[in-house]
C-alpha cells in the first residue's frame, strides 16, 4: 500500500502522480488516450494537470519510444480514482489521502520548509563560488595602476566569454567614441570623453633616429577603470 503509486515532487513542492501510473493501477482496460479524452474534462490543464512526454524501451532490440503522459496533482488523482467506482478505485483513492496526510503532518511540513531554506543556501553559496573570481578580478584591476594594451583588453574579454579580437575592438571603441575615429595623427587616440571617465592613459614613447631627430609616439591604453567598466559593458551585452 505505501508504494501503490509513485508520487513526484516538482520545483514548487507540489506533488505530482503520472497519469499513465494511475491508468495502470486502476487497472482501465480502456486504451490510455481514450481513458484521458473521457476522465480530463472537468479538470484544468496547467493547473491540474501538464502534459509531458515520457521514453519507453520498446523491446531488448529495438530503441525507445516516446509516449504521451501528464502529471497530475494528487487532489486530481484522487477525484478520477473516486469516479472510477470499483474496490481498485476506492483502494487507490484511499491510499492517495493517507499519503496527504503524510505531506501535511507537522513535522513533515517543517522538514520540507527546512530543505527548501537549506537548497537556497546552498544555491547562493554556489552563485556567490562563482562570482567571486569575478569579483577579485574587478577589485584587482580597479585598484591596479597597471595599463594595458586594448589588445590584451581583447584577450580579457575572450577569457569572460566574450567572441572579439584586437581589430575588431579597436573598431567597437572607435564607432561607440570612446577612441578617435578621424584618421590622422590622433587616430585610436582616447576621446575627451573616455579621458573624463578615466578609462585610458596615453603612453608617449621618444624614438631617436640615426640623423639626430626624436619623434614622440603615443599608444592608447586601458587603466584599471576602464578594464572593470568594459568587462562590465560587454558582459551586458554593450
Amino acid at each position: 500500500m505505501n508504494n501503490l503509486i509513485k508520487v513526484t515532487t516538482n520545483e514548487n513542492d507540489e506533488q505530482l502522480v503520472s497519469a499513465r501510473d494511475l491508468h495502470r493501477a486502476l487497472e482501465i482496460k480502456t486504451r490510455f488516450s481514450q481513458w484521458v479524452t473521457q476522465n480530463f474534462k472537468p479538470f484544468r490543464e496547467n493547473v491540474d494537470f501538464s502534459s509531458v512526454v515520457v521514453t519507453t524501451q520498446q523491446n531488448q532490440y529495438g530503441g525507445l519510444k516516446e509516449l504521451q503522459d501528464y502529471a497530475m496533482s494528487v487532489e486530481m488523482a484522487k477525484h478520477i480514482a473516486m469516479m472510477t467506482g470499483t474496490s481498485k478505485g476506492f483502494e487507490v483513492r484511499d491510499y492517495f489521502i493517507s499519503v496527504e496526510k503524510a505531506w501535511n503532518n507537522p513535522d513533515m511540513v517543517v522538514k520540507r520548509a527546512m530543505q527548501i531554506q537549506q537548497k537556497k543556501i546552498e544555491s547562493l553559496q554556489l552563485e556567490n563560488q562563482e562570482l567571486k573570481p569575478k569579483a577579485i578580478f574587478a577589485d584587482a584591476v580597479a585598484t591596479s595602476k597597471t595599463s594595458i594594451l586594448v589588445g590584451e583588453l581583447a584577450k580579457i574579454l575572450k577569457q569572460n566569454g566574450v567572441d572579439i579580437g584586437a581589430n575588431r575592438l579597436f573598431e567597437w571603441l572607435r564607432d561607440n567614441g570612446y577612441l578617435i575615429k578621424r584618421k590622422g595623427a590622433d587616430w585610436n587616440m582616447p576621446t575627451q570623453y573616455s579621458m573624463e571617465l578615466g578609462l585610458f592613459e596615453i603612453k608617449e614613447t621618444a624614438i631617436p633616429h640615426s640623423d639626430g631627430t626624436i619623434t614622440i609616439s603615443k599608444t592608447s591604453k586601458v587603466s584599471g577603470r576602464g578594464q572593470v567598466y568594459f568587462i562590465n559593458k560587454f558582459s551586458r551585452g554593450k
